[in-house]
């Protein structure tokens, strides 16, 4: 027999010899592997299908709704196309078509953390868009956040929407759809206004936030109007008796001299303090000047 022959026929010998053990331990592991594969694709749907993997709505919890949301975001969520069909804890991209979803919910300002456990639950931690003012303009009355999104108006019954500052003087209907910024300076500046006044807005007897298109108690200067959002509009109060508060500019609009609006929310809890009313009976008509009153 030739050298080569004896060297290809060596390893063969070994494994019905000496080797044979080894042989046969490593036939029993590819068999158990492979039969342990096939077992496990005849049982993974059957498995992956059972209720202790698979979501639905009603395994899903979400941080608690504040007082003024009273749809139901997790049902509406689940309406979502991307959430349509078998979704089950062994999803990989379960956890992200969850928070995307969510965030996409006129409601939601922030998905916090998505989380998964088993047996089948998912747990949503959210931060909720809180109302602060309504806007009356052509089509209805529309509710913002302080930013400035449009929120779901339909949430609020006429009664819940008297309870809200009202900004007047819009001409233009939102362009946006709910859960998007209203690119109005009008809107955006008062929205502003309304979520600095929210706590002390009964108390003060406000009606309405209007904007205008100038300080009408004098010509801006083109160096102070530099500094703000283009367009920006100043604004005024109007208390329930008619008298017409010049507040200013929005607090972020970047005004050169501009009073905090802090401080002017402090003059006119000073002003009220002393004089208990902005309103005077005896005058038809009245305006006042938060920057003219008094700093102590």
């Amino acid at each position: 027999m030739s050298a080569s022959k004896r060297q290809t026929s060596l390893p063969f010998a070994w494994l019905l010899g000496a080797g044979r053990p080894v042989l046969l331990v490593l036939l029993s592991v590819g068999a158990l592997g492979g039969g342990s594969y096939l077992a496990w694709r005849n049982l993974k749907t059957r498995i992956l299908d059972s209720p202790e993997y698979l979501v639905d709505v009603g395994k899903v919890e979400i941080t608690p709704l504040p007082d003024w949301i009273h749809s139901d975001i997790r049902a509406e969520v689940f309406c979502d196309p991307r959430l349509d069909g078998r979704l089950s804890i062994m999803d990989d991209d379960l956890v992200d078509r969850i928070k995307r979803t969510f965030e996409d919910h006129p409601w939601v300002a922030r998905v916090v953390r998505v989380a998964k456990r088993h047996p089948a639950s998912v747990e949503v931690e959210l931060e909720y868009r809180r109302p602060v003012c309504m806007v009356e303009a052509p089509g209805g009355v529309y509710a913002v956040d302080a930013e400035g999104v449009v929120l779901p108006s339909g949430d609020f019954s006429p009664v819940e929407a008297t309870r809200y500052p009202r900004l007047t003087g819009v001409d233009r209907a939102p362009t946006a759809p709910v859960g998007r910024h209203w690119s109005d300076a009008r809107v955006i500046g008062g929205a502003e206004i309304a979520a600095v006044l929210s706590q002390c807005w009964e108390a003060m007897k406000l009606h309405r936030i209007v904007p205008l298109e100038s300080d009408p108690t004098t010509a801006v200067a083109a160096a102070a109007d530099a500094g703000r959002r283009f367009r920006e509009p100043f604004f005024a109060l109007i208390t329930r008796g008619g008298t017409r508060i010049l507040w200013g500019y929005a607090p972020r609009a970047n005004g050169l001299g501009e009073i905090p609006a802090a401080e002017k929310v402090a003059r006119l809890k000073r002003y009220l303090a002393t004089y208990d009313s902005f309103d005077d009976p005896r005058a038809k008509q009245r305006d006042l000047d938060v920057r003219a009153m008094s700093k102590e």
